[in-house]
């Protein structure tokens, strides 16, 4: 379920359990409305849950530039040349 699809049910609960006044003997709609935004939240939680690891593990770690070998490349050692007289 994606961040959407929660927000939606949580609103859409929202309106069954505080919005509408009906009175029905076969389905109890502030019942549905709680269901539907406790649903609306537990998706919403492993939603944000799933992106922060998803982030996570796709994010290469950037290296340390004060670990050894880092940058340990070699440079030739030129000899040192006395200018002639």
């Amino acid at each position: 379920m994606s961040i959407a699809g929660s927000v939606f049910l949580v609103a859409v609960g929202a309106i069954l359990r505080y919005a509408i006044n009906v009175d029905t003997s076969a389905i109890d709609l502030e019942t549905i409305g709680l269901i539907l935004m406790i649903a609306g939240i537990v998706g919403l939680a492993l939603s944000f849950a799933y992106q922060a690891y998803a982030s996570r593990s796709r994010r290469p770690a950037a290296p340390d530039p004060y670990e050894r070998g880092y940058d340990d490349r070699v440079e030739e050692e030129r000899p040192v040349r006395r200018p002639r007289r």
